[in-house]
């Protein structure tokens, strides 16, 4: 099955919903942490902000071992590709549910986090290769729309399960999901052998392009604020507005909803421009952090403004990813995996300064949206400082 082979046809092949699947997994996977995080940290024995280390080890697993396996990975038949990717985010999951071992955690949530970064930027390439190429597009939408759903329905389903039967059972449920993933892939994706690719020192020479890092850093520094407040949202909720674990799960729904809605809106701005896109994106999300801050002394004001925030941080995504893409040269799966090692850059920084301000009792849950806000404003000042026309930007070219 190829593009050329789908060329007049407007429908989107099961294969590429099998790709959303497996991207709800992956995405359930990195997230649903968010939603067990108390439970998992008084269950092992260490502090919230020990716990919030599982954030960041499997944000650093993509950000370092991304590009290096996508490296590697790129000339291989994609399939099999796929499936050893899908194998390896289940072992991974599976070494989670059954441990107790703070270490060994870590340890399981770093083999889970190699698989994500290869497997969407692979993976978006299959997308492509599986349709006409006028619907490229809505391919890699409707894989990456797996991602948004996770958090939608895969990160408050995983937080339900873990109040309910122990976060333990929470990982077992998104292994039973990799292991499905595995068995869709196999049976509906078609073979599509690597093409030809560039040597790896040319794909690297796309990094000498300081636009491309220009846009990585802007990735990172606009970013961070979303996994500063999301990574800890269940401690802000309890601790700080007063929700119960029940409620949590709930605001997890909703903020969810709002990532979707966002993800979508994104996606339009960035087509109609750009610059002007990432920049109302990025000011969005302080402002929505700032308006959960201060909302947090009335529960119902607290949800609403969250869901804000939600619309807000996922409306940055599209932007994020189309500038990075645009400054790719001849490496457009090596950019597009640094882009998500760039996300998670900002995931790790999230969670080092959310855990900080938890685990410390003089600033405390109430001040996470607040910290969330202040790396955001740095790269929403760079990125002012980029789209004035003449100035940074045009003398990054090397």
């Amino acid at each position: 099955m190829t593009n050329s082979s789908l060329n007049g046809s407007t429908r989107m092949p099961l294969a590429v919903w099998v790709l959303t699947l497996s991207a709800f997994a992956i995405g359930t996977a990195e997230f649903v942490i968010a939603g067990i995080l108390l439970q998992v940290a008084k269950s092992v024995g260490i502090s919230d902000g020990d716990a919030g280390n599982l954030i960041t080890a499997y944000a650093l697993a993509i950000v370092i071992g991304g590009p290096l396996l996508t490296l590697y990975l790129a000339r291989f038949d994609r399939k099999r590709v796929l499936i050893g990717l899908m194998v390896l985010f289940t072992v991974g999951n599976l070494v989670s549910a059954l441990t107790n071992d703070y270490g060994v955690l870590l340890l399981s949530r770093v083999v889970t986090g190699l698989a994500q970064g290869p497997f969407y930027g692979i993976g978006a390439v299959v997308a492509t290769r599986m349709v006409a190429k006028d619907m490229a597009g809505r391919a890699v939408g409707q894989m990456f729309a797996g991602l948004t759903l996770a958090n939608v329905l895969g990160v408050p389903a995983g937080a339900w399960i873990g109040n309910a039967y122990g976060w333990s059972t929470t990982f077992w449920a998104v292994a039973v999901l990799g292991l499905g993933s595995i068995a869709a892939i196999a049976a509906m994706v078609p073979h599509i052998a690597a093409e030809k690719v560039e040597s790896v020192a040319s794909q690297l020479g796309a990094f000498r392009n300081g636009r491309l890092w220009l846009s990585l850093i802007i990735t990172v520094l606009g970013w961070t604020g979303f996994m500063t407040f999301y990574g800890y949202i269940s401690p802000v909720a309890q601790y700080a507005a007063g929700l119960s674990a029940d409620a949590v799960t709930a605001l997890l729904v909703a903020v969810g909803a709002g990532l979707v809605a966002g993800n979508a809106l994104g996606g339009r701005a960035a087509d109609a421009n750009l610059g002007k896109a990432q920049l109302g994106g990025v000011l969005a999300m302080i402002v929505a952090l700032l308006i959960v801050g201060l909302s947090t002394a009335h529960a119902w004001s607290f949800v609403i403004a969250s869901v804000v925030f939600g619309i807000a941080s996922f409306a940055n995504v599209p932007p994020m990813q189309m500038r990075v893409m645009r400054n790719a040269g001849k490496a457009p799966e090596l950019a597009a995996t640094a882009n998500i090692s760039a996300f998670n850059i900002a995931n790790a920084l999230g969670g080092i300064i959310g855990g900080y301000a938890v685990d410390h009792a003089s600033i405390g849950a109430s001040m996470v949206p607040f910290l969330a806000a202040l790396v955001p404003v740095v790269g929403l000042v760079l990125l002012t400082l980029v789209e004035r026309p003449g100035r940074v930007a045009a003398k990054l070219t090397v």
